[in-house]
C-alpha cells in the first residue's frame, strides 16, 4: 500500500490546485482523476469549454488550455503525483484515510473531496455530436461568442433565467426553451425575463433532436412554435441542473447540503470530519467557478497541512 501526507480525489483545476499547494507546503500528494462516467480528461468540466475569458492572468484560451497550464504547474512539483484512476472506497482507519481505486490501494493523512459536479446533459439526438459546436453548459464562459447570434437556453429554473439574461446582453435573440407550463426563476428574475425584449419563452416544450452540419444550425420540438417543429439556431445552452458528484464522501459522516453538496468551513475548506477536506463545485458555495474553486483547494491544501502537522 502506497502511503501519502494528503490525497486529493479529483483532477479538475481544484484538485491540481490543491496538489500544487500541497507540494509547496513539503506535502507527498496524490491527485486522482476520474472522468465519472464522462469522456473528461484530466482538467475537469473546464475543458468542455471552448473559451475562456475570465481567468485572471490569460485574455483569452481554451478550457483545455488552461487546465492543461495548471496540470503542467502541479507537475513541476516532485511531491505531486496524478494518476487517472477510479476511486472506488475511502475509509477512515484510527487517524488515517484508505482510499481504494480500480488499479490500487493508498493511504493517507487528510483527504480533500475536488470531485465536483457533472451537468444533466440532454439526451437527444445529436447532443454529443455538438457538444462546444453550438451547445454550451456555460453562459458565462461562452456568451461573448454568440455576440449578436440567436441562441436557446434549456430550462425554466433560475439558473436558466440567469443565463438568458447574461446571454442577451450579447445575443440579439434568446429563446428559453421549458417542458412545463410556466418557467420557474426566483421572482427578480421573472420580472426581468418578461421585462427584456430579447428573450422569449416557448413553453410545454421538449428539445427531441439537435442538428447542423460542422456547427449546430437548428433544434427540433416535440411541440410545433408558431406553426414549425424546428426553430434556427446559433447556439444552445443547457439548463436543466447540475449532479453534485459527492457519493464518496457519504461513508466517512460529512454533512451534506439539500442539493448534495459537501458542507464546509468556507475559511478553511474544513468538513465537520477531522482529516476531510472539500473545494470546488461539490462543496456547498453559491459561485462556482474554476477560480473559485482552484482558491478553496489551495486554502484546502493549507488547512490539510496543519491538521497533519499539529
Amino acid at each position: 500500500m502506497e502511503e501519502y501526507d494528503f490525497i486529493i480525489i479529483g483532477a479538475g483545476g481544484t484538485g491540481l490546485a490543491a496538489a500544487m499547494y500541497g507540494a509547496r507546503l513539503g506535502l507527498k500528494n496524490l491527485c486522482l482523476g476520474y472522468s465519472h462516467g464522462t469522456e473528461l480528461p484530466v482538467g475537469g468540466v473546464i475543458t468542455t469549454t471552448n473559451v475562456v475569458e475570465n481567468y485572471p492572468g490569460f485574455i483569452k484560451l481554451t478550457g483545455t488550455e488552461l487546465a492543461d497550464k495548471i496540470r503542467d504547474h502541479a507537475k513541476e512539483y516532485d511531491l505531486v503525483s496524478i494518476k487517472e484512476e477510479k476511486v472506488e472506497e475511502i475509509r477512515k482507519l484510527n487517524k488515517k484515510f484508505s482510499i481504494k481505486t480500480n488499479k490500487s490501494n493508498y493511504e493517507a493523512k487528510a483527504v480533500l473531496f475536488a470531485t465536483g459536479t457533472k451537468w444533466r446533459k440532454l439526451d437527444v439526438p445529436g447532443s454529443k455530436e455538438f457538444e462546444n459546436k453550438g451547445i454550451s453548459y456555460c453562459a458565462l464562459c461562452d456568451g461573448p461568442i454568440f455576440k449578436n447570434k440567436v441562441v436557446g437556453v434549456v430550462g425554466g429554473a433560475d439558473w436558466a433565467a440567469k443565463d438568458a439574461l447574461l446571454l442577451s446582453e450579447h445575443a440579439k435573440k434568446v429563446y428559453m426553451i421549458y417542458r412545463g407550463e410556466q418557467i420557474h426563476p426566483e421572482p427578480i428574475n421573472l420580472e426581468r425575463i418578461k421585462k427584456n425584449k430579447k428573450i422569449e419563452v416557448i413553453n410545454n416544450t421538449n428539445v427531441t433532436e439537435i442538428k447542423g452540419s460542422n456547427l449546430l444550425e437548428e433544434v427540433t420540438f416535440d411541440n410545433p412554435y408558431k406553426g414549425k417543429k424546428n426553430l434556427k439556431l446559433d447556439g444552445l445552452f443547457i439548463a436543466i441542473g447540475h449532479l453534485f458528484l459527492s457519493e464518496l464522501a457519504k461513508p466517512l459522516g460529512v454533512k451534506f447540503s439539500k442539493k448534495g453538496e459537501i458542507m464546509i468551513n468556507h475559511q478553511t475548506s474544513e468538513t465537520n470530519v477531522p482529516g476531510v477536506f472539500a473545494a470546488g463545485d461539490v462543496a456547498d458555495k453559491p459561485f462556482k467557478q474554476l477560480i473559485t474553486g482552484v482558491a478553496e483547494g489551495c486554502t484546502a491544501a493549507y488547512s490539510a497541512y496543519l491538521y497533519i502537522n499539529q
